[in-house]
């Protein structure tokens, strides 16, 4: 599919983002600084709470992501590669809206991420990708059956108050774009197995970030 042949209608999406990687405790990349071990891998997961491309809704449609890359992601990096799992619930529209938004051919923020990352594809899918984060934000998880575990639970401490979230602002390299507010926390499980990623990586780091994403942008 090329954006040469392909109109793009406004389209706008709200949602949830997490990952869990290899990193320590809080992630280096979002701080745009290299990766803990210089390397980074993890699954990343989109919720869709509100979404329309066009005339095509997208609420409570989901997306995973597995990915590594060599290297400052913000910065000089190599070997980047990435797979992805769209919601296998979406029907023949959705599905054409959910890879033209996510493979960055709609613009927005995918655009200029995808842009900056240079990932080489590995595969692409639709599962039953499963997502849920919790509404006080204690925790979050994401799925596909078989192949994909994620789960992460809000980071605390001894000087935490109770229900309280460590959270940050104005992060230099935010994965969901500017102006939204990070939730740190610790991974519960880290698991992949498809595409040729192979780890299972449990207590490391997870973030919750949301996204507001609308494209595409004005000539």
């Amino acid at each position: 599919m090329s954006a040469e042949t392909v109109t793009v209608p406004k389209w706008h999406a709200v949602g949830d983002w997490f990952d869990t990687c290899r990193c320590h405790v809080p992630c280096p990349c979002t701080f745009a600084q290299p990766p803990t071990y210089g390397a980074c891998d993890g699954v990343l997961a989109w919720h869709i709470r509100e979404g329309r491309y066009g005339d095509v809704p997208l609420d409570g449609l989901n997306v995973l992501m597995l990915g590594s890359f060599v290297g400052n992601l913000w910065a000089e990096h190599s070997d980047a590669f990435a797979a992805v799992f769209f919601d296998e619930r979406a029907d023949d529209a959705q599905r054409e809206a959910l890879q033209m938004i996510f493979s960055g051919q709609a613009g927005g923020w995918p655009a200029r991420l995808g842009e900056t990352l240079g990932a080489e594809m590995r595969g692409m899918d639709f599962a039953p990708v499963e997502m849920e984060v919790s509404a006080d934000l204690s925790s979050w998880w994401a799925s596909v059956p078989g192949l994909v575990e994620a789960r992460g639970e809000a980071l605390t401490g001894p000087t935490t108050p109770e229900g309280a979230r460590v959270q940050s602002t104005n992060m230099p390299g935010c994965e969901t774009g500017p102006g939204q507010v990070v939730t740190w926390g610790r991974a519960t499980a880290n698991r992949a197995g498809a595409f040729g990623f192979e780890w299972s990586r449990p207590g490391q780091s997870s973030k919750y970030i949301p996204f507001d994403w609308a494209g595409p942008e004005e000539a």
